[in-house]
């Protein structure tokens, strides 16, 4: 009813073979040529967008927009991007649709110039502590897209008074988070998990009517095991995304 599936306290459907709550048995990925759904769970793809570019808006895309549109994201609010990857550079885009000034925080000096390319005021470099303390205090909110555990605290500071940082991107534990500056900042450290139905269609209108879709490289399905080395090398600007029509091809 509220629309949060995602969150019910039965647990969530993933894709990945686990328990189907809705229509009993277990899931079986995405990688298929057709599926049968049930019709509450189908979404529509605005036409003026390429469907290729789609394809991780309802997993990356929905995850950054979720947050963005949960805390309020408005005209002039300055925002910080932490990481520049596949949910990073989507939720720059979204960001930017809103009206925020956004500012990018990256480990990644190489990624300065695109950051900048998709519309951010700045591009931090998180390893350069006199960058970081120049945004001491500064930011409405602040988007942690890392996917690993890391030092939470460095970007808690940034954060102006009242203001909450959400961490989409690592579902490991953190350790040492200083509450002492969350407590003398009331400041706000939460989290988000992708979106339902009716907000990923909601999604899906906010990036046609803004001309959004995610940056990809489009792949063969014999392309996988390779693909999968570079994602760990952080090799891929910014998703891949297997081409379906190659799936009977001969390896």
């Amino acid at each position: 009813r509220s629309n949060l599936v995602q969150y019910c306290d039965l647990g969530a459907t993933f894709t990945y073979n686990a328990p189907d709550k809705i229509m009993g048995g277990r899931t079986f990925g995405g990688y298929s040529e057709k599926i049968v759904v049930n019709e509450k769970f189908v979404l529509k793809i605005p036409k003026n967008l390429d469907t290729k570019a789609v394809a991780p808006l309802l997993c990356a895309g929905i995850t950054t927009y979720s947050p963005l549109k949960k805390w309020g994201i408005k005209l002039n609010d300055k925002i910080g991007i932490i990481g520049m990857g596949g949910l990073g550079h989507i939720a720059i885009k979204f960001a930017k649709a809103m009206g925020a000034k956004v500012y990018v925080i990256t480990s990644s000096k190489s990624k300065v110039d695109d950051a900048k390319k998709l519309g951010a005021e700045d591009v931090i470099i998180s390893s350069n502590q006199k960058s970081l303390n120049l945004y001491q205090n500064k930011f409405d909110f602040l988007l942690n897209t890392i996917p690993k555990s890391h030092d939470l605290n460095k970007y808690l500071s940034l954060l102006k008074k009242d203001k909450t940082m959400v961490v989409v991107g690592a579902i490991e534990n953190f350790k040492n988070i200083n509450m002492r500056g969350l407590i003398f900042g009331r400041k706000s450290l939460s989290g988000s998990l992708i979106g339902g139905i009716k907000e990923t269609q909601e999604m899906l209108n906010f990036c046609s009517k803004n001309n959004i879709v995610c940056d990809i490289e489009l792949i063969s399905i014999e392309k996988i095991n390779e693909a999968l080395q570079r994602i760990l090398k952080a090799d891929v600007k910014y998703r891949f995304v297997i081409d379906m029509k190659t799936l009977k091809q001969k390896s």
